[in-house]
């Protein structure tokens, strides 16, 4: 076990450091190269950014000088000749404090030689003794038309001084403090510079130098044509980064030159991050070392817990596989199998068991149910018996009643006949609905065929007829908007039936006063709405009214079938009963069958 395990441990080690070192290497490689591109990318930009700004400031003087100029030009055209002319170049200056200077030229040999009819920027106008930067000025020229506005009559100069625009180009930035911008003409002179004494006497192609003479030569003249672009060169001996760009609607640029060791300050510090990365990188990979040699047999001794777990009971414990070639791979692979094939069959008992309980659950529910039924039973019959029971002892009583007294007299005789009437349609009633609550839906089905033609009106009166001979003394309002001709297709028995069950139950249920019955259609349907007054049902049965043996009371009349049977009856016809729920004085169904 010494052997395997020395030699497992020299093969990790070395495994490790023969990867790892080259991958570290690698990767600080890669950082650094990556690292110094983005930091000179966002130097280049940033940059950028600073020119863009000091950019945004000269255009702001430009076109304060231009407005100024072309929004006066058409007031001097008018007055061109007239002595009020330098009071109104006068006014110009005075309403425009960006504005040095402000002249009409009308002298054509005087003019200046224009590159735009509309009017353009001239070069700065400087003589050689010239040393003060208040004095050097540009000049926004714009062209005045005679009457004919066709020959130019005259010139319009508006100047700016360069030290507004140095003062706004030059601001320090905290970040850069050595960098300064500069800005030139077409022909490469400095018109902004730090230092003055340059401005207008001295080209840019005297200060920088460049190892390779034609690249800066091409990129020099690049500058002077107003393009935009970027350029590392020594500028007064020193190697900076010059980034320049045109002057909108000029032939002049704008540059921004900062030294290297400012603009690349980060970097710089970026060889002390990849030393200090080092010395980082080598004491995590030979800490990762140590912990890989002292963890070599770990494994066997994952092993070896594995299998005292198992043999204490805890067969669902997983031991995974591995890919490994060496003895302790082979071993895992054998524990795995062995505890994989231990697990299957523990498994089969757990649902062996665990079936054999879920079966036993079922007949315990089973059992449950068919006692629940025989329960039903016995209280369905009961009920049955107890109101079939009630209408046959008081037909029996009356009929004992009529043999024994032959000489009642006739209103009573009257009475007994009607209880003996109303209690033996009753006891009709229910053995109907006995009779309809065993019947299938096939057989009913095939019963209930639509090969009757019924009109709407004549069976809700049938209906109504029949009702008040049952309740003798009760009043039920028929209300019809639709003609006696309206008809439809149906199977009449079923629907007498299903009518006369709804009506019954709003003269029993109800005050027996405010029962009415209602025949309407709509264009699909024909409907027949039974509203009475009276407690109408709780809400906590609304949901059961419509299933078999279901009473509002256990004590109350009824064996709870005459609603479900009612709208069994109406979904074989093809049509369907409701109960409308927004009606809150009692009840009222509706009754909706198709034309």
């Amino acid at each position: 076990m010494s052997k395997i395990s020395h030699s497992l441990q020299t093969k990790l080690g070395l495994g490790i450091l023969l990867l790892a070192i080259p991958v570290f290497v690698l990767s600080l490689g890669l950082l650094f190269v990556q690292s110094r591109n983005y930091i000179r990318q966002e130097a280049s930009e940033h940059a950028h950014s600073l020119l863009n700004t000091r950019m945004h400031s000269v255009k702001k003087y430009l076109l304060t000088v231009e407005t100024a100029a072309n929004a006066n030009a058409w007031f001097i055209e008018q007055n061109l000749y007239s002595d009020s002319l330098q009071a109104i170049t006068r006014r110009i200056v005075e309403l425009n404090r960006n504005i040095h200077d402000c002249t009409v030229i009308t002298d054509p040999e005087k003019f200046p030689k224009l590159s735009k009819a509309e009017g353009c920027w001239i070069d700065p106008t400087k003589n050689s003794e010239q040393t003060d930067l208040n004095e050097t000025v540009l000049t926004y020229c714009k062209p005045l038309y005679g009457q004919d506005k066709e020959q130019v009559a005259g010139i319009l100069c508006t100047k700016l001084s360069l030290k507004l625009l140095d003062a706004a180009i030059n601001a320090k930035d905290p970040e850069y403090p050595n960098a300064y911008f500069i800005m030139l003409g077409g022909d490469g002179r400095y018109f902004v510079h730090p230092d003055s004494t340059r401005l207008l006497q001295c080209a840019i192609s005297a200060d920088i130098h460049h190892p390779t003479p034609s690249d800066i030569t091409d990129t020099i003249l690049e500058m002077m044509a107003g393009k935009e672009g970027i350029m590392h060169a020594k500028v007064n001996g020193r190697l900076c980064h010059v980034t320049y760009m045109q002057v909108l609607s000029t032939k002049w640029s704008i540059a921004l030159i900062c030294p290297e060791s400012e603009i690349l300050k980060s970097y710089n510090q970026l060889l002390y991050i990849i030393i200090a990365l080092i010395v980082v990188g080598l004491a995590v990979i030979l800490w990762l070392c140590s912990r890989a040699v002292g963890n070599a047999v770990q494994p066997i001794r994952y092993l070896l817990g594995m299998s005292q777990q198992i043999a204490e009971g805890h067969y669902d414990l997983e031991i995974p596989r591995t890919k490994r070639e060496d003895a302790i791979g082979q071993l895992q692979n054998s524990f795995a199998t062995m505890q994989q094939s231990i697990e299957e069959r523990m498994s089969s008992i757990r649902q062996t068991t665990e079936e054999t309980q879920r079966r036993n659950e079922e007949l315990g529910a089973a059992m449950k149910m068919a006692e629940e039924g025989v329960k039903q039973k016995s209280l369905f019959i009961q009920n049955v018996m107890h109101q079939i029971r009630t209408p046959l002892n008081i037909i029996q009583g009356f009929s004992e009643v009529l043999h024994d007294n032959q000489d009642l007299p006739e209103k009573e005789l009257q009475e007994i006949r009607g209880m003996m009437k109303y209690n033996a349609m009753h006891l009709n009633r229910m053995v109907l609905m006995l009779f309809d609550s065993s019947d299938t839906g096939l057989s009913e089905g095939w019963k209930s065929q639509l090969t009757d033609t019924v009109s709407c009106n004549q069976m809700a009166r049938e209906c109504i007829d029949y009702t008040e001979q049952h309740f003798p003394g009760l009043h039920i309002r028929f209300e019809s908007e639709e003609p006696d001709s309206l008809c439809f297709q149906t199977n009449h028995l079923y629907m007498m039936r299903s009518l006369r069950e709804l009506l019954y139950n709003a003269a029993k249920y109800s005050d027996g006063e405010h029962i009415s019955m209602r025949v309407w259609q709509t264009e699909a349907s024909v409907r027949f709405t039974i509203e009475d007054v009276g407690p109408g049902l709780p809400t906590e049965s609304l949901e059961n009214i419509f299933k078999p043996f279901q009473k509002v009371d256990d004590l109350s009349e009824g064996l709870g079938l005459g609603l479900s049977l009612s709208r069994r009856h109406v979904i074989c016809l093809g049509g369907d009963l409701e109960l409308d729920t927004d009606y809150h004085n009692g009840c009222r169904f509706i009754v909706i069958m198709p034309k």
